[in-house]
């Protein structure tokens, strides 16, 4: 234990192996280190300062909990062992965060059941006596090269849900996420007994603004639906294009009042959206309103089916024009 300490010492004061320092334009990364104040770990941070990292110093494991809450830390090097407290316990505190930070564990002594232990518990690497300066950097640097491509690929992912969720043209939800999440809310107003609404909404005459102005113009007047609806709602709601020029929204916790208010503002900022040569194609939409809990209204399905009875209602009655699910009307599918 000395021995490896006096060693690692002398390597930091510049004897023995040398570790190249980063770039001076690369970003320097920020380790927190973990200790009692050995001396072992005090010459890992010297080590740490000296090869052009930053570092910051805790002495127990709430006050690294304490610093993880306002400094967003790249790696931590963590003293097994502290007096009272687990490292662990601060690893598996890292591991709750959105951001996988990799944790070294440092031990004392060579112990293969705390090696097991640290591993484990999902430690990403354990430093154990004897290594040398070259080393500790060298496995810092493995740990940090692997959490920047697990960055990357979580971004990868997220890109590729957002692909497969988002409608091209409008960017708000598309049919499949709707419908993924209507589900879901659906069940948890069951669960818990709240109210949810939904409205879907038809943009009146589309054909003929296509036929009239060409699809060019027909995009710039979805595109302009969708961001006259993302602006009526809460951020809690949910604007998905249910298909073609018929778009839905979800809106949790909401009555059928609240739906209507909700309606009623999209009309307003419908019309608000021009298009086409000098803005001359304005637009107007027919609105179908339904909710849970309502006669008749037990699955997401007969959810959707009474929106959209309600839907064709105003259709019918003229377009431009708000309709509320009518439960004397509506006869469920399976009845």
């Amino acid at each position: 234990m000395q021995a490896w300490e006096n060693r690692l010492k002398g390597l930091c004061s510049g004897g023995g192996d040398e570790y190249e320092r980063p770039a001076m334009n690369a970003p320097r990364a920020t380790v927190l280190v973990v200790s009692s104040g050995s001396t072992l770990a005090q010459d890992a941070r010297r080590a740490l300062d000296e090869s052009g990292y930053q570092s910051m110093h805790a002495g127990s494991v709430m006050e690294a909990v304490q610093l993880t809450m306002d400094t967003r830390f790249d790696a931590a090097l963590v003293e097994q062992g502290l007096p009272g407290e687990s490292g662990l316990a601060l690893l598996r505190h890292l591991r709750g965060d959105d951001q996988h930070v990799p944790v070294m564990m440092l031990l004392s002594a060579v112990d293969p059941e705390a090696v097991a232990d640290a591993l484990g518990q999902g430690a990403d690497d354990v430093i154990s006596p004897p290594l040398s300066k070259r080393e500790l950097l060298a496995r810092l640097e493995r740990c940090l090269a692997w959490s920047r491509r697990h960055a990357e690929m979580l971004t990868e992912r997220d890109e590729l849900r957002a692909l497969s969720t988002t409608d091209g043209l409008t960017q708000v939800a598309n049919h499949r996420a709707f419908q993924e999440r209507l589900r879901g809310e659906f069940r948890r107003a069951q669960r818990y007994d709240d109210p949810i609404a939904l409205i879907l909404m038809d943009v009146d005459h589309f054909k003929a603004v296509n036929d009239a102005h060409g699809h060019l113009v027909g995009d710039e007047v979805l595109k302009g639906v969708a961001g006259a609806i993302s602006a009526a709602v809460r951020e809690t709601d949910f604007v998905a294009r249910y298909g073609g020029e018929e778009f839905a929204v979800i809106l949790p916790k909401t009555h059928l009042a609240g739906a209507l208010t909700v309606a009623e503002r999209m009309t307003h900022e419908l019309g608000r959206v021009r298009a086409g040569p000098e803005g001359a194609v304005r637009v107007t939409a027919s609105f179908g309103v339904s909710g849970f809990p309502g006669r008749g209204i037990t699955t997401t399905e007969t959810l959707l089916r009474s929106a959209d009875d309600a839907l064709y209602r105003s259709k019918r009655e003229g377009r431009n024009k708000i309709s509320l699910f009518q439960a004397s009307l509506f006869v469920p599918r399976n009845a």
